[in-house]
């Protein structure tokens, strides 16, 4: 049985791997061995912060939100509660818009959310 090289699997394993790397700094989009190790951190990185990006908006959200709330003289939590206790199913994106374009329409559903406790 001849002695088989991994001459073409190896150059098409290290292209598509540094293929992949392009952009990164210094030796991490030349070397394979860096560019590997940073390509493993990367895809961490991604796979970790596809599932933050979520928890900072809702974040993002409740803050806009409650700062909308202050202006109408009712808290965040009170302000929720009223509007689970009115039946008003807006999502938390749809008020933050609200608060930050419309106040007018905000002022109203705070107005509704108060008149529900």
């Amino acid at each position: 049985m001849p002695r088989v090289k991994t001459g073409v699997v190896r150059r098409r394993r290290h292209k598509k791997v540094l293929k992949l790397a392009r952009g990164y700094f210094q030796g991490r989009h030349k070397h394979f061995r860096k560019a590997k190790e940073q390509l493993e951190h990367s895809m961490y990185y991604a796979f970790r912060d596809r599932k933050q990006k979520k928890r900072e908006f809702r974040k993002l959200w409740i803050i806009r939100i409650n700062a909308a709330c202050r202006l109408n003289d009712i808290n965040y939590s009170r302000f929720i509660n009223g509007l689970k206790k009115a039946g008003i199913e807006l999502d938390r994106k749809i008020l933050a818009d609200m608060a930050m374009n419309d106040a007018a329409a905000f002022s109203a559903v705070a107005a509704q959310a108060k008149a529900a406790l």
